[in-house]
């Protein structure tokens, strides 16, 4: 997935708070991977976004952030310095303060979307939420993370229905972050945590061979209770879901760039072009070849 910014101009956004809407009237949305080592926020932030370590920001609006890999630092009015780590959600109030940003050593993968409306206002009165305590630990979501480039992606294409669409799904993601919020059960039992850790990894390592035996000895588990428990709680065995992960980057790297099969099949690593264009047909139904024709845009 290409990272993704979009921040509506105030004037439209004044508009469309003044139009029939969901309730729910988007502002920003956005999606980006910011590197270890590397200043954040980049220099990309509008001038009412951006903001500097030592000051923080005060937003006018809500914004929800999810990171989604690598870790950092979040503080806020009434809250001290706390560890963020992968699969952690916040949300921003309007006129509180803040800042974070991710580990130096580390960086993170982040999306997020900012918004306004009634419905915005009437979800964020919830008791669950709380603007001293604005930390939402979801774990790895795949609805999640399917909903927010959905939305990214529906920004990034505009049209005359992005407003409602957009409206719409960040519904759909303050639902799903609401339902985590309100859980009353304790954390994740340990086997739980070691699977999402696990399947944290596999995405770190989307684009090359994982050695599954070493990442459960990693965890200090047998490769036999790691395959029994993560076909358990995912639903598919790890090399399988590995492998699904590489296949789906292929077919965006089909999608979107114009590398030769056998340089994909080499960035993926895949043994073999050969290989790797049995697997692919194998998932897909189409040679990669085929794909990148039948994904092609119309001339």
């Amino acid at each position: 997935m290409t990272l993704f910014r979009k921040y509506y101009q105030k004037v439209v956004v004044e508009e469309a708070l003044h139009k029939p809407s969901w309730g729910v009237v988007v502002l920003n949305v956005g999606h980006n991977v910011h590197p270890p080592g590397v200043r954040y926020p980049d220099y990309q932030h509008p001038g009412d976004y951006v903001f500097d370590w030592e000051e923080g920001r005060v937003l006018e609006e809500f914004q929800l952030v999810y990171i989604s890999r690598g870790q950092g630092i979040f503080e806020a009015e009434g809250m001290k310095p706390t560890l963020i780590e992968a699969g952690t959600a916040f949300l921003l109030f309007p006129g509180i303060w803040h800042r974070y940003r991710p580990a130096e050593q580390t960086g993170w993968e982040e999306f997020w979307v900012g918004f306004k409306g009634p419905y915005a206002d009437y979800l964020t009165q919830q008791a669950c939420f709380q603007p001293d305590s604005p930390l939402i630990r979801i774990g790895f979501n795949s609805e999640l993370l399917h909903i927010l480039t959905h939305l990214v992606d529906t920004v990034r294409f505009d049209s005359d229905s992005t407003g409602p669409l957009s409206s719409c799904l960040t519904i759909q993601v303050l639902a799903l972050v609401y339902a985590s919020a309100i859980m009353t059960s304790p954390e994740q039992s340990r086997r739980h945590q070691l699977i999402h850790q696990a399947r944290f990894k596999m995405h770190e390592y989307e684009e090359r061979e994982l050695d599954l035996e070493q990442l459960a000895q990693d965890m200090n588990v047998s490769y036999v209770w790691f395959r029994k428990e993560f076909k358990r709680i995912v639903g598919t065995s790890p090399g399988q879901y590995h492998l699904n992960l590489r296949i789906k980057r292929a077919m965006q790297l089909l999608r979107e760039t114009d590398l030769p099969v056998g340089h994909i099949a080499t960035q993926l690593g895949f043994e073999s072009d050969f290989h790797f264009s049995k697997i692919f047909k194998q998932k897909v139904e189409l040679s990669p070849s085929q794909y990148r024709k039948s994904t092609a845009p119309s001339a």
